[in-house]
């Protein structure tokens, strides 16, 4: 056999090569910065070219490393799918699910908990990922979306219709809430807008809340704490950072636990539901219909 390179080091260098930091490659391989730096002068010792231009924290590929960056990473994922094969292949099925960002932290991840709890040794890829997405070119068994008119021609299962109320952490409101006075008080500084993007204009904001709880206030984005997506309203608020408008899924575990508290009853439901596509032939699959069950049956009521 041809003479190897140092696979640790090589393996170091697309990292490293393709996040364009050695910190960022530390971090994604678990070790330190210094080790990146290390493994590098090693491989460049053995092929005897210098890889990267250092300029303080910042690292460009020189020529040389240009030239071997795409078979090392070609090499790398090779291998990878060699694994991949083996585990999928020779031991188990392998459940992928597609996710909007929003719903995989604080709404998925613990309902897949709860299966994996019952299944332990099942395999799970959970890939987070807007709409729309390939099926079938990614090899996708269910995608959960916002909406039920992304995916026609798939099975699809609604799971729940969500809502969203006001919510904030106590201490928060102990501190701004103005001896109990309610809302229509509140300094606009004090309010989470949520923006969903371009791409949805069906969700509640907080002149919808108002309007839905008899006033007539339409707090100015541009005045308040802006998000790019829900589940980050939640975790601010949680925070103490400012009141959300909080979808009920997400902050119903940190509500139960009194880490917020919700400052009305009143509620303004989603445009839309969130909904779970199956393609057709993987629809009576046991681990997608048990994963469907559970994430329907978990799901409060509408």
């Amino acid at each position: 056999m041809d003479r190897l390179p140092p696979l640790n080091a090589i393996k170091t260098f697309e990292v490293a090569a393709r996040t364009g930091s050695f910190t960022l490659a530390a971090t994604e391989l678990g070790v330190s910065s210094a080790a990146v730096s290390q493994q590098i002068r090693n491989l460049e010792t053995w092929f005897d070219k210098q890889l990267f231009v250092r300029n303080g924290n910042r690292i460009t590929l020189t020529d040389a490393g240009h030239a071997i960056y795409p078979q090392a990473a070609r090499a790398l994922g090779d291998i990878a799918a060699i694994g991949r094969r083996m585990l999928e292949g020779g031991l188990r099925t392998r459940l992928v699910v597609s996710v909007p960002f929003s719903l995989a932290e604080l709404w998925l991840a613990p309902r897949l908990a709860v299966l994996l709890d019952a299944f332990p040794h099942m395999a799970i890829d959970v890939r987070v990922e807007d709409d729309p997405v390939d099926l079938a070119r990614q090899g996708i068994d269910l995608r959960i979306s916002y909406g039920d008119y992304h995916y026609p021609g798939l099975r699809m299962v609604r799971l729940v219709h969500d809502d969203v109320l006001p919510v904030c952490a106590p201490e928060f409101w102990r501190r701004h809430g103005n001896n109990g006075a309610d809302l229509a008080d509140v300094h606009e500084s004090m309010f989470i807008h949520t923006n969903w993007g371009p791409n949805y204009a069906s969700h509640p904001t907080w002149t919808d809340w108002f309007s839905a709880s008899g006033g007539n206030r339409s707090p100015d984005p541009s005045h308040g704490r802006r998000v790019g997506l829900s589940s980050l309203a939640i975790a601010s608020a949680r925070l103490g950072l400012g009141i959300a408008l909080g979808q009920r899924v997400m902050a119903r575990a940190d509500l139960e636990a009194g880490r917020l508290i919700a400052l009305s009853s009143v509620s303004v439901r989603l445009g839309h539901p969130y909904c779970a596509f199956i393609p057709p032939a993987k629809a009576d699959r046991a681990d997608v219909a048990g994963l469907v069950q559970l994430l329907a049956k978990t799901a409060p009521p509408t």
